[in-house]
């Protein structure tokens, strides 16, 4: 080892780098938890079914949240008490890191069980969480005037930098049109919207993506194989898609949304001008998953739950259901309705 302390850490190093990589065949109760989480990555990466995205997701978790605390610590010192005050104290930071936490160390050590390192998953037998019931929110009338106020007012304010470009507000339009997730909107091309059918429509096929090291691209698939679905236009989206048609030039990858530079909008980018917005309107909490929320309730509203699921792209109108729906403040009136349960008795006579 070296005789200083920067010595030492840069021979540990080398060590490290000089090691050969964890195997499947080498996995046993004494494998570290770093390992195994090296070994469960790359076994991501080779099966091809999650996105790349995700995978990339799960690392930062596991880099951030569950190494630090479990990492040197081999399989068989992975025991249900330990497992279950670790992702306990994970609440004190947040309740989301919490849930994706338990689910990544589960999937984890789910592999160590397939591989017999471990006789059960630990994960497996830890309490159950809780997580808080909230009420969907979807915006109101009055708050979509405000925003849409909000928005014309980012186009024409005095502040440095470049003239803010209309994208923002027609993004907006065409999820209050669709009820279509912000990175579905940002993927559309020209060659999915037809004007002139009967009725107009537009065809949802693909999102965004942007992962490190990567140019944001455009994904053909979207979140879901039930999130392919071709959906009828409003006239205030066709005519706000008519305007762009008419003044936008033609770009290679045939998109409706574009950047200066000829490249797919970011949805991080687009959310963050969004929160500049929805500030200024004080309605901060309406975030674009909102809009899906309030595309949804008006849709279940006036036609049922069934086909404001459609809409959304879910596979179950039980999602829509439990996540996206508001519930009224007032149940519906049925009032004449009850009222035959008076008139009834006073038609037979009252009781005694």
């Amino acid at each position: 080892m070296g005789t200083t302390k920067a010595a030492a850490e840069r021979a540990l190093r080398e060590k490290l780098v000089r090691r050969s990589p964890p195997t499947t065949a080498s996995m046993s109760h004494q494998l570290p938890l770093r390992d195994l989480a090296a070994l469960w990555l790359a076994f991501l990466r080779s099966e091809g079914r999650l996105e790349a995205t995700t995978i990339n997701e799960y690392e930062r978790l596991l880099h951030r949240a569950v190494l630090p605390q479990l990492g040197d610590l081999r399989l068989r010192e992975l025991s249900t008490s330990r497992v279950e005050a670790f992702i306990v104290d994970l609440a004190a930071t947040s309740a989301s890191r919490q849930r994706k936490a338990k689910v990544v160390l589960g999937a984890m050590l789910d592999m160590a069980v397939r591989h017999d390192a471990l006789v059960v998953n630990p994960v497996r037998q830890t309490s159950r969480l809780r997580r808080p019931k909230t009420e969907t929110r979807a915006l109101t009338l009055g708050e979509v005037r405000r925003l849409r106020a909000a928005l014309r007012d980012s186009m024409t304010s005095d502040r440095s930098g470049p003239r803010e470009s209309p994208d923002l507000t027609d993004v907006f339009e065409l999820m209050l049109a669709t009820g279509a997730r912000i990175g579905e909107v940002l993927a559309l091309r020209w060659s999915d919207i037809d004007l002139d059918s009967a009725p107009p429509t537009l065809t949802i096929t693909g999102t965004i993506k942007s992962e490190p090291g990567r140019a944001t691209y455009r994904k053909d698939s979207p979140k879901t194989d039930s999130g392919v679905r071709t959906l009828a236009l409003p006239r205030f989206a066709v005519a706000m898609l008519r305007g762009r048609q008419r003044e936008q030039d033609p770009n290679d990858l045939d998109a409706v949304f574009v950047t200066r530079n000829g490249t797919w909008h970011q949805v991080v980018n687009m959310e963050r001008r969004w929160r500049r917005v929805r500030e200024s309107a004080g309605l901060e909490w309406v975030t674009p998953h909102i809009l899906r929320k309030t595309v949804a309730t008006l849709i279940s509203e006036r036609v049922d739950a069934e086909a404001a699921s459609k809409q959304l792209g879910h596979s179950s109108s039980a999602i829509t259901r439990e996540f996206y729906i508001a519930k009224p403040a007032l149940a519906a009136d049925v009032s004449d309705l009850l009222q035959e349960l008076a008139d009834s008795a006073h038609d037979e006579g009252s009781p005694r």
